[in-house]
């Protein structure tokens, strides 16, 4: 049976300030890298969301030992060779990260290993990495020729390839990168546009060492990784929920602190800034390789824009809520060059065209995007579903902000895969008197 949750209706305004919890990206590469240098390493600010912990599930099942406390994790690391040979399935749950990173690391080991998730990662396309990863002498079988998991692994000697990826993705390169630590040679990936970069700094943070030549990335292999200290910044994507709510909830004004401003992250900064947003940054800051900042944002009178290019790559998992965003205003949002997100936890077209029109937004779907034609009118409430997406119950729960009548959450638990504080953070600087 599906649980349900009655969202808050439409509200006074919103006032105060929230500290961003850490950046799921980083929080996956802290463990996975902590677990594969040598030595200890502490990541704090941690993420404790469901796909973070899969991550730390998978490497101790390979026999790492990881220690977390409250939001505070301690890496026993056992370098790259070091890890075992799991005696159960590696289980990623909802974690694309896990499930495509991971592989680069399971390729040039030498034992064998099975991962497998549920539902929504059994449709997600792994080909685009175990495809590169067989051309460095990766051995992987699943379904579809080991194109979707369930995946089988048998670790083999790896040699360094030069790849130019038919697709702008951190999870693709992260992989081919992370298996080129572990081959013969220098491995390079070519992107047609940059993807978000955490990989690279965090490699730089435990000691590798990283060459960059535009839209190319290279490593050698044979280097290891030394332990080390990570504070995790604040999770962009999350921050864009409530950099939305700010802008388009009358009466607002709030602080979201500690946000990280990684350049290939901020694409929502970009978007909220030609729309007109009322937005400044402040406290600009760098910690382990990854800027840092303070955001404020007050309610706005916005602009439609178009958002296509080199700059979806900088927003892919922002736009549920930039289309929220855009349905508050006036005249048209265009998004397109955008189909990677039919790939994602859901096919994301289809799912915020729809649940959006439920609540009275006049949106339509294209072959790569969707056009949006903003209006400053309450939105109606309605049943909806996050369809198990985190990102579109997220979007939803902001909308009811908005909203004249109830709104019924079909699997609102979904939204703990990345921000179990979501709700408690809401209710905080909600205005309802």
């Amino acid at each position: 049976m599906k649980s349900t949750k009655i969202l808050p209706q439409k509200v006074n305004g919103l006032s105060g300030s929230i500290v961003i919890p850490g950046d799921k990206s980083i929080s996956h590469r802290g463990v996975m890298f902590g677990a594969i240098a040598k030595g200890k390493s502490t990541i704090r600010n941690f993420l404790t969301g469901e796909d973070c912990l899969s991550t730390i599930d998978c490497f101790r099942k390979m026999g790492v030992s990881i220690n977390l406390t409250d939001d505070v994790v301690e890496v026993e690391g056992k370098g790259f060779l070091g890890l075992t040979e799991p005696s159960d399935i590696l289980d990623v749950g909802n974690s694309g990260t896990t499930t495509r990173l991971i592989l680069g690391i399971l390729s040039g080991n030498t034992f064998h290993s099975c991962l497998i998730g549920d539902e929504s990662i059994a449709k997600r396309p792994m080909n685009r990495v175990t495809a590169p990863l067989r051309m460095m002498g990766a051995s992987i079988d699943g379904r579809s020729e080991g194109g979707y998991t369930p995946l089988a692994v048998r670790g083999k000697k790896l040699t360094a390839i030069d790849y130019v990826s038919p697709v702008a993705s951190a999870q693709v390169k992260s992989a081919v990168l992370l298996a080129g630590l572990n081959a013969t040679g220098v491995t390079s990936v070519t992107e047609p546009a940059k993807s978000r970069d955490h990989t690279e700094r965090m490699l730089r943070a435990f000691g590798c060492e990283v060459e960059e030549e535009g839209l190319k990335v290279s490593i050698k292999g044979g280097q290891a990784l030394t332990g080390t200290e990570i504070t995790v910044p604040g999770d962009i994507s999350s921050a864009a929920f409530f950099l939305v709510a700010g802008a388009i909830t009358p009466n607002s004004t709030i602080t979201l602190k500690n946000v990280g401003m990684n350049p290939t992250r901020t694409g929502i900064i970009d978007v909220l800034t030609r729309m007109g947003a009322n937005l400044s940054i402040e406290n600009e800051r760098v910690v382990n390789f990854e800027p840092v900042a303070d955001l404020i944002i007050s309610t706005s009178a916005l602009s439609g824009i178009e958002i296509s290019g080199d700059l979806i790559p900088r927003l892919i998992d922002e736009i549920p809520i930039i289309a929220l965003l855009a349905s508050q205003a006036s005249g048209e949002t265009v998004i397109k060059d955008a189909s990677e997100l039919k790939v994602k936890e859901t096919n994301r077209i289809d799912t915020v065209v729809n649940e959006l029109t439920k609540l009275g937004v006049d949106i339509q779907s294209t072959d790569d995007g969707m056009i949006i034609t903003g209006s400053t009118d309450a939105l109606n409430g309605n049943q909806v579903s996050s369809y198990g997406d985190h990102r579109i119950g997220m979007m939803l729960a902001i909308a009811s902000l908005i909203t004249e009548g109830e709104i019924q959450l079909e699997n609102p638990e979904s939204i703990a895969v990345s921000y179990p504080n979501f709700f408690n953070h809401l209710e905080q600087i909600s205005v309802n008197k």
